[in-house]
């Protein structure tokens, strides 16, 4: 059985808001990852802690503390909204909470990576002549793609499956902030909505598990190179 109009919104939807999210998210972990595995400041510890929250705080927190912040009449929201910058019900604030759910999820495996990477490499490189740029370019970046990678699939699945914050942020606008997951919730409250709901799972499953299949590939072909 097919999926409806508004099913496929869904769906369409969730890939769109879960790519930009991890896409625009994923230069911001990595330097984030850099911060915290290269370098040593006061408050390091607290700056730590605050990019982990949102996998420790309940999402509808995170999403209220978004709505205060990037509503319209938040003090940031306000801002921008006087620009023509809007995040509040719509598709761009999906993408926000959903970058903000899934933003520790893309900083713990590249952080790792980046200190798994010798640095008497990179201190070889600067000796060569190297500026910094060119030898993270040239050596850190090469050796840490297994990591990125798992940022990006890591990312990308949470933002598709960010539910909390989201609802809370955006509320469920069909055909603009209804992703995946509030669209199943929707469709659980309608009495007959468990059919269009199983078939959503499935599509969600599908998805999921392509993303798996699909890094865990590109993850072979690296190791081959």
């Amino acid at each position: 059985m097919g999926l409806g109009p508004e099913e496929w919104q869904a769906v369409t939807l969730s890939l769109k808001v879960a790519f930009w999210a991890t896409l625009v998210g994923l230069p911001l972990a990595l330097g984030m990852a850099l911060l915290l595995a290269r370098k040593s400041f006061p408050g390091k510890v607290l700056v730590d802690a605050l990019v982990h929250l949102p996998l420790v705080m309940p999402p509808v927190v995170t999403g209220y503390l978004l709505l205060l912040t990037f509503g319209t009449q938040g003090a940031v929201g306000g801002f921008l909204e006087s620009i023509g910058i809007s995040f509040a019900f719509r598709w761009t604030g999906a993408a926000l909470a959903a970058g903000v759910m899934a933003f520790p999820l893309m900083v713990r495996p590249m952080r790792l990576g980046i200190e798994a990477v010798d640095a008497r490499l990179e201190e070889a490189a600067g000796t060569l002549g190297a500026s910094p740029l060119r030898v993270f370019w040239t050596v850190t970046l090469p050796l840490i793609r297994p990591a990125l990678l798992a940022s990006f699939v890591l990312g990308f699945a949470k933002a598709m499956g960010e539910f909390g914050a989201t609802i809370t942020f955006v509320a469920a606008i069909p055909g603009e902030t209804q992703t995946l997951p509030t669209a199943i919730y929707a469709l659980l409250q309608v009495p007959g909505g468990e059919t269009a709901a199983a078939r959503l799972v499935m599509v969600s499953v599908v998805i999921a598990l392509g993303a798996v299949i699909a890094s865990e590939w590109l993850a072979q072909r690296m190791r081959r190179k």
